[in-house]
């Protein structure tokens, strides 16, 4: 079993990501459990962002680190909250706070005219000073309801609807959560490359 530093502090994304990852014989430990604070996330992509964390992860932990840089972009919104998503409503945003602004933000707006993508970067760095990191992207279609539907996920979950499923994806079981998401679809070319570059 091989371990790497997952570079968040974000309790929701160390579940999701050990889970998908323990099947593949990798232990995915938090950069919590190393005392690695939070590096400012200075980007103005969600790319520019994983690598800044995963470097920032890598340096301090001396092991290979997964850092991911997700969010939500909406069109009507010109793609806000963007890289954004997670202090949308402010830096101590809370989940109920982000989707609460984003709701407001919506009143006005059309179901037809709702539509809406998660976005997820997934970048894995041997080291800190890896010249060629895996980067990984997934983008997960949707649209926002008009109000909160679902206790399942966190983030975005219970306004993020899918029309296939006709449920928000906080409604979603978890197993069909994970193999329809921007992470998951991210996590299963990050698996691949992992698996090819060994």
């Amino acid at each position: 079993m091989s371990t790497v530093v997952l570079a968040t502090g974000n309790q929701g994304k160390v579940k999701e990501l050990s889970n998908l990852l323990a099947q593949h014989a990798i232990e995915v430990v938090p950069q919590s459990n190393f005392n690695v604070p939070e590096v400012p996330e200075t980007g103005t992509t969600f790319v520019e962002n994983a690598i800044i964390k995963a470097r920032h992860a890598a340096k301090i932990t001396g092991l290979p680190a997964i850092a991911d840089d997700s969010g939500l972009e909406v069109d009507a919104l010109n793609g806000a909250p963007g890289v954004y998503s997670a202090r949308y409503a402010g830096e101590n945003a809370t989940d109920t706070d982000n989707t609460d602004k984003l709701l407001n933000a919506l009143s006005n707006v059309p179901t037809a005219e709702r539509t809406a993508r998660f976005h997820c970067v997934l970048v894995y760095m041997k080291h800190a000073e890896d010249p060629t990191p895996i980067i990984c992207h997934g983008v997960w279609e949707g649209s926002i309801t008009t109000e909160k539907l679902g206790e399942q996920g966190f983030g975005y979950d219970p306004v993020f609807w899918q029309d296939e499923q006709q449920m928000t994806s906080a409604q979603l079981p978890r197993d069909l959560k994970n193999s329809l998401s921007h992470r998951g679809q991210a996590l299963a070319l990050l698996v691949k490359e992992l698996a090819e570059s060994v």
